[in-house]
């Protein structure tokens, strides 16, 4: 699910669209359709991403449809090169939109992926590296319970062992495949991130308008783990002056605690594309107003918080990690220096502006 972290890719496309115009699978009442595309390939590169992992996503565009998700990019590549080709079938409704909402509209869904995973697997293997799943869609939206993609994917994984798997999502429904989790879990190395901004309900409302709540992501945190899988917190994406306060970070890691988790990980600060921002910014004006002037003056320059925000913002994780004891074994000195003092708030965006 795509979350906005520093940490992340922006992934490039495992595809070209073909040249045949895309089934439409469905249609829900609401307006999103569904799309079924053939990927070329079934997994990024660490070469072709410049990241140090392999990465696969189920799907292109995400219902979650997060108000800051970066993978708003990809998906308006995805279309563009669709209706370049003539596979996009004619869609009046699509064409009256702004770019940013298809994203959550038209929903690309890779059903045959599986089998070309399973086909990558048998020639080439996977080497120097692990395979991330959903480093841009969440790989457990409500597609999911309909098509199953991602199910498929577990199912390959599973038949086979020696890998290092990690799954990102924002969805409880990660623990309707807890058969095959632990199965995978005893044949490779696997990971389960829980995307969670903030344990405030109302706030992420706000943020995320149709993303599961926080404590039914903290429940399905638990479930996992009391199967023995390793899973955890990845904090993302951590907002400007909503959800970077120490006491907003400290309550992460209480219910992290809470629920078991195996680790809790920064994914960094918010990070704003063309079409990110064009979604972020207004959505922000409506909730936000008071914070509108301040995001559009620097992220009308910048597609991330400045240097030193996110420098006092790791010491503060650091430090958090450390007093919930999820603490990292650190050679690099950031331990010794102070975690944005006495400060709430950490200094925002613009490169004066101190840490504290």
């Amino acid at each position: 699910m795509a979350d906005g972290s520093d940490q992340l890719p922006l992934v490039q496309l495992e595809h070209e669209p073909p040249a045949r115009t895309l089934e439409v699978l469905d249609e829900r009442g609401r307006g999103t359709r569904f799309l079924s595309i053939t990927p070329r390939q079934a997994i990024n590169s660490p070469q072709s991403t410049r990241m140090g992992f392999w990465s696969l996503n189920p799907y292109v565009g995400c219902e979650f449809a997060c108000s800051y998700c970066y993978a708003r990019d990809t998906h308006r590549y995805a279309v563009e090169r669709a209706q370049r080709s003539g596979a996009m079938p004619a869609d009046p409704a699509l064409d009256a939109m702004e770019p940013w909402q298809a994203f959550e509209k038209r929903i690309l869904v890779k059903r045959d992926l599986a089998a070309l995973l399973a086909r990558t697997l048998d020639r080439h293997g996977l080497h120097d590296g692990m395979l991330l799943i959903g480093t841009a869609t969440d790989p457990y939206q409500p597609a999911e319970r309909q098509f199953r993609v991602t199910r498929s994917v577990l199912e390959v994984l599973a038949a086979r062992r020696g890998l290092q798997v990690g799954i990102t999502t924002k969805s409880p429904l990660v623990a309707r495949d807890i058969d095959l989790l632990t199965t995978i879990a005893r044949r490779h190395v696997l990971r389960v991130h829980f995307s969670l901004a903030t344990t405030d309900a109302s706030l992420a409302r706000r943020l995320e308008p149709q993303s599961p709540a926080p404590h039914a992501r903290l429940r399905a945190l638990a479930k996992l783990r009391r199967a023995g899988i390793d899973a955890g917190l990845l904090v993302a994406p951590i907002v400007p002056l909503l959800t970077d306060g120490r006491a907003a970070l400290r309550a992460l890691f209480v219910a992290a605690s809470a629920a078991g988790a195996s680790f809790v990980v920064q994914g960094g600060a918010l990070r704003l594309g063309a079409a990110a921002r064009n979604r972020f910014l207004p959505h922000l004006a409506q909730e936000f107003p008071e914070l509108a002037e301040r995001y559009r003056a620097h992220f009308g320059r910048h597609t991330s918080a400045s240097r030193e925000y996110r420098r006092a913002l790791s010491r503060r994780f650091k430090a958090l990690q450390r007093d919930h004891g999820f603490a990292k074994e650190d050679t690099s000195g950031a331990h010794d220096q102070p975690a944005s003092a006495a400060s709430e708030q950490l200094g925002l965006f613009t490169e004066a502006e101190p840490d504290t």
